[in-house]
C-alpha cells in the first residue's frame, strides 16, 4: 500500500506509533507486506460504534444534568456522603470521549495516509472496558432513573434542529476516508456495500428534518408569555434551602411562589422541612447525636430551635454558586434556623408573594392532625388565603370546608369534563407541548418542576406553561427570551443549505481522493 502523495513518512510514523504502540519506520521495505486485514476492519468498526456510544452517554450526561441534585440527595440519604456526583460523571465521561476520539481520529487520517490499521492489543481491551462502562451507566440509569428517558425525548425538542446539522456535518467528513478505502480496497462487493449504507445514511438524514417538531419553530408573535417563576424551596443556589434567607433571595429574583415543605413537631408546631431526617441540613448529629436517626417530627420545637439550618449549606457546597456567595451572605447563611410555619407565612405576607408547601409525611398516623395544625396557623396568620396554594391531597375536602379561599393544586392531570381554573402541579416530564398548549386553551394552569437548565426553560416558555419551580431563579430571571427561536420559514431554508452543501462536499471529495 503506498503512501499518497503530501503523507510524509514522519507524519505516518507519528501517527502508526500511538494506534499501533509500537515505532514502525515509513520505509517500504520495513513496510512490505503490512496491510489492512478484515479483522482490523472490524476492529476499526467497533472503534466507531464505541465512539458513538459514549458521544451519546455524553449527551445524556448532559441533559440529566438539570435533575442531578435530586441525584445527590438521594445518595445522601443512602450513604451518608455528600458529594457533588456531577463533577464525576462529567469527568469520567469526557476521559472516556477523549479516548474513543483521539483514537478515531488517528484512524481515520492513517487511512487517508494509506497507512495499515493495527489497533494494538491494549486499545481493544480499553475500548471494551469503555463499552462495558457506558452500557452499565445506561442500564443504571434505565433502572434506577428511569424518568430521565423522557428528559431526553424533550431534549431532543431542544437540541434536534441542531443536531441534524451537526450529525450531518460529522457524515459528511465521513466521505473523505471512505472515498479513500473505496479506492484503495478490491472487493467490488465491499465496496457496494459501504457505498449503499453511506448513502442510506445520508439520505435519512437529508430527510430527518421531516420529523424534527419543536415549540420553539414559531413565529416571533406567536411566543407565550414568560412562565412564572416559583422557588423550589426558595432559592437553594443562594441560601439555605427552607430559611426565611431563602425566602427573601427568592422574591429578590421575582419569584412569584415560594415552595417547600412542612411537617409538624412532637408538640404541635409547623415548620418547614424536606427530609424525613435532619442529618442532611441540620447539625443534629452534634447537637442530639443519639436521635440523629429519628424522624423529624419526632423533635419538639424547643428542639428545633437550637438547630443551625444553614453551615451545612456553606460546608457541603450543594451547588457550585456557594463559593461566589458575599461576605455578607456567607455569615446569614452561617447563622439560619429552622422556621416555623409562622414565621414563614409572615414573611411571605410582608413581600406579597404566595406560598405553596406539602404536607410531610403522607402516610403518619396522625397525620389528621397534621391537616388540622397547619390549617389553624393559616387561619390565624391573617395571610390572603388566596396567596396559599395547598398540595397534599389527604383531607382536601375538610380543608376545602375549613378554608374555602385557599387554593388547591392538584398533583395529577385533569379529569375528563374537570371545572375550568385548575391548578396543576407535575414533573415537567409527565407533560407533552401539545398536552401544555391544551390545557392553557382549556385556562388550566400548568406548573412542571423542577426547571434549572435554560434549554429546558425555553422548550417549556414555547410550550405555554404557566409557571416552573427552579433551584436556579437567579439564572431564569434574566431570560429575556428562549434561547433560540426560529420562523418555520427560517428552518426550512437552513435544512435545504445544510443537505445541499453537504451533498456538493460529498460529491468533491469522491472526485478528489480518487
Amino acid at each position: 500500500m503506498a503512501d499518497p502523495p503530501g503523507c510524509c513518512s514522519t507524519c505516518a510514523t507519528c501517527l502508526l506509533c500511538p494506534y499501533s504502540c509500537q515505532w514502525i519506520t515509513a520505509k517500504k521495505q520495513k513496510r512490505k507486506g503490512l496491510r489492512t486485514t478484515k479483522y482490523d476492519c472490524c476492529w476499526f468498526l467497533f472503534l466507531f460504534c464505541v465512539f458513538l456510544f459514549t458521544l451519546a452517554w455524553l449527551y445524556f450526561a448532559i441533559i440529566i444534568l438539570n435533575d442531578f441534585h435530586n441525584f445527590n440527595e438521594f445518595i445522601f440519604r443512602q450513604r451518608k456522603l455528600w458529594l457533588d456526583w456531577s463533577l464525576v460523571l462529567l469527568i469520567a465521561t469526557a476521559v472516556l470521549i477523549s479516548y474513543s476520539s483521539v483514537l478515531l481520529v488517528l484512524a481515520l487520517c492513517l487511512q487517508l495516509c494509506g497507512q495499515p490499521l493495527k489497533l494494538h492489543w491494549v486499545h481493544k481491551m480499553l475500548l471494551i472496558l469503555t463499552a462495558l462502562v457506558v452500557a452499565a451507566a445506561f442500564t443504571g440509569l434505565g433502572i434506577k432513573w428511569a424518568e430521565e428517558w423522557k428528559s431526553a425525548r424533550i431534549s431532543l425538542q431542544a437540541t434536534g434542529p441542531f443536531l441534524h446539522i451537526g450529525i450531518v456535518g460529522g457524515m459528511t467528513l465521513l466521505a473523505w476516508p471512505l472515498a479513500s478505502f473505496i479506492y484503495r480496497t478490491h472487493s467490488t462487493g465491499l465496496k457496494v456495500f459501504l457505498l449503499l449504507v453511506f448513502w442510506a445514511v445520508m439520505i435519512a438524514l437529508y430527510l430527518a428534518p421531516l420529523g424534527i417538531t419543536s415549540p420553539c419553530i414559531m413565529e416571533e408573535n406567536q411566543l407565550p408569555p414568560k412562565p412564572a417563576l416559583v422557588g423550589h424551596r426558595g432559592a437553594p443556589m443562594l441560601a439555605p434551602e427552607n430559611t426565611l434567607m431563602s425566602l427573601h433571595k427568592a422574591v429578590e429574583c421575582d419569584v412569584q411562589v415560594f415552595e417547600t415543605d412542612v411537617m409538624v413537631s412532637a408538640d404541635g408546631v409547623p415548620f418547614l422541612m424536606h427530609d424525613e431526617e435532619l442529618t442532611r441540613t441540620t447539625n443534629v448529629q452534634a447537637m442530639f447525636p443519639e436521635r440523629a436517626a429519628l424522624n423529624s417530627t419526632a423533635f419538639n420545637w424547643t428542639d428545633l430551635q437550637e438547630l443551625n439550618a444553614g453551615r451545612w449549606f456553606l460546608e457541603r457546597r450543594p451547588f457550585p454558586t456557594v463559593q461566589s456567595l458575599s461576605d455578607d451572605d456567607r455569615d446569614e447563611a452561617a447563622e439560619q434556623r429552622i422556621p416555623s410555619l409562622e414565621q414563614v407565612l409572615e414573611a411571605a405576607k410582608q413581600s406579597n408573594i404566595s406560598i405553596m408547601f406539602d404536607l410531610r409525611p403522607e402516610n403518619h398516623s396522625d397525620y389528621q392532625n397534621f391537616v388540622n395544625v397547619t390549617l389553624e396557623v393559616i387561619l390565624q396568620s391573617g395571610i390572603p388565603l388566596q396567596q396559599v396554594l395547598w398540595l397534599p391531597d389527604g383531607f382536601r375536602e375538610d380543608v376545602k370546608q375549613q378554608a374555602p379561599g385557599v387554593q388547591h393544586v392538584y398533583g395529577r392531570k385533569r379529569l375528563e369534563k374537570e371545572e375550568p381554573g385548575l391548578h396543576i402541579n407535575l414533573p415537567y416530564q409527565d407533560m407533552s407541548s401539545e398536552e401544555i398548549r391544551q390545557y392553557r386553551q382549556d385556562n388550566i394552569s400548568v406548573n412542571l418542576y423542577v426547571v434549572n437548565q435554560p434549554w429546558l426553560f425555553s422548550v417549556l416558555w414555547c410550550s405555554g406553561v404557566s409557571s416552573v419551580t427552579t433551584n436556579a431563579c437567579q439564572v431564569l430571571k434574566e431570560m429575556k427570551r428562549p434561547i433560540w427561536l426560529l420562523p418555520s420559514s427560517t428552518y426550512f431554508m437552513i435544512w435545504i443549505v445544510v443537505d445541499c452543501v453537504s451533498f456538493l462536499i460529498i460529491i468533491w471529495a469522491f472526485v478528489l481522493m480518487k
